[in-house]
């Protein structure tokens, strides 16, 4: 992508100007430290010269390189790189392919490895997928041959919160009263879930709901990458950690809920369900910790059932067993979705556990309100919603 920069690695300035930068806070790494770093290199650059290399050091030093620029640009939520030739960008209306390019694969392998190692973790042929967080990026790169046309890396942005509750709502008089039931669900400390697809705002809207919580009390929040910052003065943030080469000091989501709980936690949230930690959040939930909550990966409120069948077996627990799990402990699903660049709260259910043919406990979600055709219309589960916000 930058012929400049790509002369500079070749050359080994780069690298000269990472060793004597090394060890330097981010805060001291101004234009002036790396245009003296450059100037010491003993090239012959010249002063305009090291002017016209010094912003794609930069990048190439503190940021994401030759993608620096798509990162800087406000409108940008996500970049993804499909191998030298193919960069695509999302601004909030889909995706779109834009010009710029690499030169070759071997830049774009090396641009991958460089900021997976940022983040303290390794890619290589051994180890082909790896993800990290970068200074409010979310990377992920893939390598060959596991990425048959080409090294893939996609970045997610997070960008200082521009949308709020209203947003994934309305203005109409049935989006106020929908508005009113979100903000019960929060603060008579009901359990709940945050459901939708890929992309489709569940951690945003989890914030927005979570920035309800009384500023009185303390909310632990768990997640595999921190992306969660609710407007709330008492919110603590664990990550997870993968193993080291030695396959040492894995911290799992499932193990910081547990940790969680140690930490006098008013709330606890698990920024999304993706394994066996979900039997920890419902446990949690099932023993005093009301007003909990998280995402998961869900087309629909009618699926989550079947997601939390799944993550159940993932820890131990059969079907039955999750059913009774969940249906005493989750009160409410929110379900968002999707559609060309817009998102839009469109379910709000109840959670309901009622024998099959066999008399066993079968998990469903009831809907309650339910936004279809431009408008809000109650179901069957609208009296029971009702009960549970204090109407």
């Amino acid at each position: 992508m930058s012929e400049r920069l790509a002369l500079l690695e070749e050359s080994g300035v780069v690298a000269g100007v990472r060793g004597r930068l090394a060890g330097q806070a981010d805060a001291g790494l101004g234009p002036v430290e790396i245009g003296r770093a450059l100037a010491a290199q003993g090239r012959l650059l010249g002063s305009d010269g090291v002017l016209a290399a010094a912003p794609a050091v930069t990048a190439h030093v503190r940021g994401l390189g030759a993608l620096q620029p798509l990162v800087d640009d406000p409108s940008v939520t996500d970049i993804l790189v499909n191998g030298p030739l193919k960069i695509w960008v999302d601004r909030g209306q889909g995706l779109e392919r834009i010009q710029a390019r690499f030169s070759s694969e071997e830049e774009v392998r090396r641009l991958a490895q460089r900021l997976i190692s940022l983040g303290g973790r390794r890619i290589d042929d051994a180890r082909p997928c790896a993800d990290v967080q970068l200074r409010g990026c979310r990377v992920h790169a893939v390598l060959p041959p596991v990425a048959s046309r080409g090294t893939l890396i996609s970045v997610r942005v997070a960008r200082p919160r521009r949308t709020s509750l209203e947003s994934f709502l309305g203005e109409g008089v049935q989006d106020e009263y929908a508005r009113h039931v979100l903000e019960a669900v929060v603060r008579r400390r009901r359990n709940f879930l945050v459901s939708g697809g890929t992309g489709s705002g569940k951690t945003t809207l989890l914030g927005h709901l979570l920035g309800l919580v009384p500023e009185d009390e303390r909310i632990l929040l768990v997640e595999d990458a921190a992306e969660l910052d609710p407007r709330h003065p008492h919110a603590v943030s664990l990550q997870s950690r993968e193993a080291n080469t030695e396959g040492e000091g894995e911290l799992s989501v499932a193990e910081l809920v547990r940790q969680a709980l140690r930490m006098r936690p008013d709330r606890l949230v698990v920024g999304e369900c993706r394994g066996a930690e979900v039997r920890e959040l419902l446990t949690a939930m099932n023993t005093g910790h009301q007003g909990s909550g998280g995402t998961l990966h869900a087309n629909s409120a009618d699926a989550v059932p079947a997601r939390l069948a799944a993550l159940g077996a993932l820890a131990g627990m059969d079907v039955s067993t999750t059913a009774l799990y969940a249906a005493s402990a989750l009160d409410a699903v929110i379900h968002v979705r999707r559609d060309r660049g817009s998102r839009r709260i469109e379910q709000i259910g109840v959670f309901e556990a009622s024998p099959d043919e066999s008399g066993q406990p079968r998990m469903r979600v009831v809907p309650a309100l339910v936004f279809h055709g431009g408008a809000w219309s109650a179901r069957e589960g609208m009296e029971r919603l009702e009960a549970l916000c204090g109407f």
